[in-house]
């Protein structure tokens, strides 16, 4: 039961936190003053983090924090601090290390319980009414009767946070990663591919797009015997892509599947998920050829546009899974709904979608997932292949039609720094590879964006914009995958400016998020004293990890401006993570792109000339890899570019390592050289 009177979460522009301002549990934000509170009362501290399309953390919400009950005994034992983790990575990426620490495993939501010092002393993910009850009694009695215990477990605790990131690399480590260290790292890694349905051999299975890009580029690099890992690369697109988990009406994807099927989604869906499989199939198109990855990119490209797109030109963030508190309901189709509809098409639709024992999921409802053989289908059925792509056209029209009666589940509308950047990388990459203005449009638009809503200074940034508000200043993950938007923006505009700006903000990330004690970078700026502890980010998750991503900017910054501490730094952050490459090479796939690039043959190809947009998008959409694009329209300073400026000509130059062939104006001349024909 909601309260009439609103806490302190009213004043908050996050949807997340917002969510809760009705709440009875008198919920506060994540401040010095929260914790000033504590102190003064000395309270636990409850740090209760989610996020807005988490359909645990409504259930959680329903069942507890609405509840009088729950929310007297909260307000009377507890600082109740609420957090969107999307808001304050930081502290969601504190506090999951203690909450796993304690129990092996971790999720949303979030629910730590810390002292007035911010050291963690219990936690866990969704806890049912009654065992949140026992949770609060319990640890309420604890404190009052033995506090000191509490005290002890908690520094322990806090210790084994800090080292935590110790385990993932030897500071003085020289190791040379090499071709050896990634074929033991697939030798391992290939052991857990599903050779039937893709991706990993469990369940869930989230999409991780960051692992079929290294698979693909490794396996064309490497090319003997890597045949089985570039047919698992295409197996994995092709189910991902028939699947429940791409929603075949409106295009984009959920953020996981519950089955090893990648039938049956988490309904939620999260801009930056979108974003990277878009930047997959839009590179698998330029390998492979198949139209139906340029179909999967160019579907969800227009879903993002049409979903989360907003007048300001930056990004939303997320659809929630659920809509009338049901999870799914806005995406699943009932039998009887289907046939009233498509009337005499029904069997053909049925056909097409799977309305059958493969699409049943729950209480009636089917997910559609797309057939596979729709060859087969024009044979039983007696129709051409364009009479067929009619049909499913005018199939989805008439389903989406239908659907704009359905609630639409709700949007988180803050925008993210980080995610923007992801996405605003993804349209330049399909505007080089399919050609489509519009494309280079929305991430000119968006850059721009970034760059008057989230700018705090020359280099500094916000995080988060919302409400014309922009707060929270920003993490390493934010300026990382800002500096490779910005090397993106440079190659479909040819404008050098934004590659100095990508290398202003790489200068200020240094002198600003360094670890002293290794090469690495530190989460938030060395500025940021209100943790209990900085935590260094090394393992690539659903988003690459900001330590990898920023180890691949440097090594790309050190091309273009011909810096060798760039290149050395990179170099150093990679080698101390050998073991870890060879031993998780799915959650190192990022460091593992990097080490590609370290240990085969890299080539630096340069673009001079009035056609320089025309042919870098042949070029590009030949399937490059393992190279660096230089592009320029006129003469150039760039050490990559000087001197190879001629009036009323465009060249191109390939270099290998230090080696550079005679320039060519051909395209076909060029893919000889670079070894694509």
């Amino acid at each position: 039961m909601q309260s009439q009177t609103p806490n302190q979460l009213i004043n908050e522009t996050s949807p997340y936190l917002l969510q809760h301002a009705y709440n009875p549990v008198q919920w506060v934000t994540f401040s010095p003053q929260a914790f000033e509170e504590a102190k003064k009362r000395n309270k636990l501290i409850l740090i209760s983090i989610g996020y807005s399309a988490c359909h645990w953390c409504h259930v959680m919400e329903h069942e507890s924090f609405n509840d009088k009950e729950v929310a007297t005994l909260m307000n009377t034992h507890f600082i109740n601090i609420k957090v969107d983790r999307e808001e304050r990575t930081d502290v969601d990426m504190l506090y999951m290390q203690a909450v796993q620490l304690m129990t092996g495993q971790g999720g949303w939501p979030l629910n730590c319980f810390v002292l007035p010092n911010g050291k963690p002393v219990y936690g866990g993910t969704y806890f049912k009414k009654e065992q949140w009850i026992y949770v609060l009694k319990t640890l309420t009695q604890l404190h009052l009767e033995n506090p000191e215990k509490m005290h002890s477990y908690a520094n322990e605790l806090t210790k084994g946070i800090k080292q935590n990131a110790l385990v993932h690399y030897k500071s003085d480590s020289n190791y040379t990663i090499t071709k050896n260290t990634l074929e033991q790292a697939l030798n391992f890694w290939q052991k857990h591919f599903d050779i039937i349905n893709g991706g990993p051999n469990r369940a869930p299975k989230f999409p991780l797009p960051n692992n079929y890009l290294f698979l693909m580029r490794y396996a064309i690099l490497q090319k003997e015997n890597t045949k089985h890992i570039l047919n698992h690369v295409e197996l994995t697109l092709q189910k991902m892509a028939f699947s429940g988990l791409y929603d075949q009406l409106r295009g984009g994807f959920s953020r996981y599947s519950t089955d090893i099927y990648w039938k049956v989604p988490h309904f939620e869906k999260m801009l930056y998920d979108n974003a990277q499989l878009c930047s997959l199939y839009t590179e698998a198109f330029t390998h492979f050829k198949n139209p139906l990855y340029k179909k999967v990119a160019t579907e969800t490209l227009n879903f993002i546009k049409n979903e989360w797109l907003n007048s300001e030109n930056l990004f939303y963030t997320a659809l929630d899974a659920d809509s009338e508190n049901e999870e799914g309901k806005y995406y699943v189709w009932k039998k009887y709904e289907l046939e009233a509809l498509l009337n005499e098409d029904y069997n053909l639709f049925a056909a097409i979608y799977n309305i059958n024992e493969t699409g049943y999921w729950e209480n009636d409802n089917y997910i559609l997932t797309l057939n596979e053989n729709l060859t087969q289908i024009q044979y039983a059925f007696q129709i051409s292949a364009n009479e067929l792509e009619n049909k499913i056209q005018n199939f989805k029209l008439i389903l989406l039609t239908s659907a704009t009666k359905r609630i639409k589940p709700k949007c988180d509308n803050k925008s993210i720094l980080s995610w923007n950047a992801l996405t605003c990388s993804a349209y330049c990459k399909a505007y080089l590879a399919f050609n489509d203005t519009n494309y280079k449009q929305i991430a000119l638009n968006n850059i721009k964006a970034i760059e008057k809503y989230y700018k705090k200074n020359n280099t500094a940034f916000y995080r988060i914009y919302n409400a014309g508000k922009a707060k929270i200043d920003a993490f390493l993950e934010d300026y990382a995958f800002l500096i490779e938007a910005y090397m993106n923006v440079y190659l479909i505009t040819q404008n050098e400016t934004f590659l100095y700006k990508a290398k202003a903000i790489a200068d200020f990330v240094i002198n600003e998020f360094s670890d002293e004690n290794s090469n690495y970078f530190y989460y938030t700026n060395l500025n940021n004293k209100q943790l209990i502890a900085n935590t260094i980010e090394i393992i690539d998750n659903v988003i690459p990890s900001s330590n990898s991503q920023m180890a691949l900017n440097l090594f790309f910054l050190s091309h273009y401006f011909n810096d060798n501490s760039y290149l050395e730094r990179s170099k150093k952050m990679l080698s101390s993570l050998s073991e870890s490459i060879i031993n998780y090479g799915s959650s190192h796939s990022n460091w593992a792109i990097l080490a590609t690039h370290l240990s085969y043959l890299f080539q630096q190809i340069t673009i001079v000339g009035k056609d320089v947009d025309i042919k870098l998008k042949k070029l590009y959409q030949a399937g490059l890899n393992n190279a660096i694009l230089a592009v320029s329209e006129t003469t150039s300073n760039m050490p990559l570019l000087k001197n190879r400026y001629v009036v009323d000509e465009t060249n191109i130059f390939v270099c290998k390592d230090t080696t550079c062939a005679k320039p060519v104006s051909e395209i076909e001349a060029a893919l000889k050289i670079i070894n694509l024909t």
